[in-house]
């Protein structure tokens, strides 16, 4: 594989306005950067580019080397603290991004160019959505984020590098890459929302008549078994759930993938310092522990990630990855459940189809305006999809919505 090594990058801004000199930095390492200064301008919902979670990814060693994620971590700085940030990867194939870009690095190839390395901007392995330009809150976003974004086309630019891709990015974000060039892109996922929900009967009610009674017989046939549901959060997480959890990720991992992203000193790290962000629901028969998933969550927004069971039971995936964290999430009064990528399961027991976002600067001009109209395309095929999903979806109030 293709190796290059990034050193440290400065350049200095001058005076704005405000008579405030502002200095951009690239490092090859989290740990060369303040940590307590770093998570001071993380989004109060995205748990994924905390500081902590970043460095379980790199001392791992589940990034860099010959990963295919070669980390990189543009900050933004005046004399006195860190005032913005952006995580990035140089990567050499796109393995682990869960926004779909090999037909591009084969239209690149048939016609010469080369397509690898390139930039992105998204957490390895997760397509959780969140804010990807990290500002200051007693900054302008608007101009830190300039800044930051000229910088790191004027890096890629001189590196060689086919184009630049921030995933899973909000709206509002969006809106303000397009405006410096980089080409919008629209696909979906399924969330579950929580429309002030009292118990998770009030969820049900919000559901068509038939898929309410298959929920309900999932659930009941899982009791029947015998089968034992435990929630287990923060602090109350002890070492053998991370054992049993790590036992469960690498048994379906192996049976599906083949190769698992994560290792176990990744779990271990995340045992050690993000506890407490974690929310594991495991499934026991007897005195054995059979499956669960392994689940993170932050104030209003709860993000299911990794699934795994020694064996087959019916129902304990819907069980683990949906209606018990569903159970959760209104108990704790959180605002959004993401469960990750794909999802007619998902669609199925109550998730609503919404659009996702992420943003593209390819600088080759040509390839630029022939993917810019791909896009086009591909987004109107998204509304469309999305509304259809509306519309036969089991929850009433979409299907209200879409007639």
């Amino acid at each position: 594989m293709m190796q290059r090594a990034f050193k440290k990058e400065t350049k200095y801004y001058g005076k704005s306005k405000q008579k405030t000199r502002y200095f951009v930095n690239i490092y090859n390492s989290i740990g060369v950067i303040d940590k307590n200064q770093y998570n001071d301008i993380v989004d109060p919902e995205n748990p994924f580019l905390e500081y902590e979670f970043l460095e379980a990814l790199e001392k791992s060693g589940c990034v860099g080397g010959k990963t295919g994620w070669i980390p990189q971590y543009l900050v933004l700085s005046d004399y006195e603290k860190i005032i913005g940030a952006i995580t990035f990867y140089i990567k050499f194939d796109s393995y682990g991004e869960y926004i779909f870009d090999w037909q591009w690095a084969d239209a690149f190839h048939n016609a010469g160019l080369q397509y690898y390395p390139k930039v992105v901007a998204a957490i390895p392995f997760t397509p959780a959505n969140g804010t990807r330009i990290l500002v200051h809150p007693s900054c302008s976003f608007e101009e830190c984020a300039l800044r930051m974004i000229n910088y790191l086309i004027e890096f890629c630019k001189k590196e060689n590098f086919s184009s630049i891709h921030f995933l899973f990015l909000t709206k509002k974000e969006q809106k303000f890459m397009e405006k410096l060039g980089f080409l919008p892109r629209k696909t979906h996922q399924y969330h579950w929302f929580n429309r002030n929900y009292e118990s998770f009967n009030d969820f049900l009610d919000d559901l068509r008549s038939n898929r309410k009674k298959q929920i309900r017989r999932e659930r009941k046939h899982l009791t029947g078994l015998g089968i034992d549901i435990s929630i287990i959060e923060k602090n109350d997480i002890q070492k053998e759930h991370i054992d049993e959890m790590w036992n469960f990720y690498l048994d379906t991992t192996s049976r599906k993938w083949g190769q698992p992203y994560l290792n176990r000193k990744f779990f271990d790290l995340i045992y050690a310092n993000f506890k407490h962000r974690l929310v594991m629901v495991l499934g026991k028969d007897k005195d054995k522990w059979i499956g669960g998933t392994f689940n993170i969550v932050k104030n209003n927004r709860l993000f299911g990630r990794y699934w795994g069971s020694i064996s087959e039971y019916k129902n304990l995936h819907f069980e683990c990855c949906y209606y018990s964290l569903i159970e959760y999430a209104i108990s704790n009064k959180i605002d959004v459940f993401e469960a990750g990528a794909q999802g007619e399961h998902k669609f199925l027991r109550g998730f609503a189809a919404v659009p996702t976002y992420s943003s593209h600067f390819i600088i080759h001009e040509g390839a630029r305006e022939a993917i810019g109209n791909y896009l086009q395309n591909e987004a109107d095929y998204t509304d469309r999809m999305i509304n259809d999903y509306d519309r036969l979806s089991p929850l009433k109030y979409l299907h209200i919505k879409s007639e």
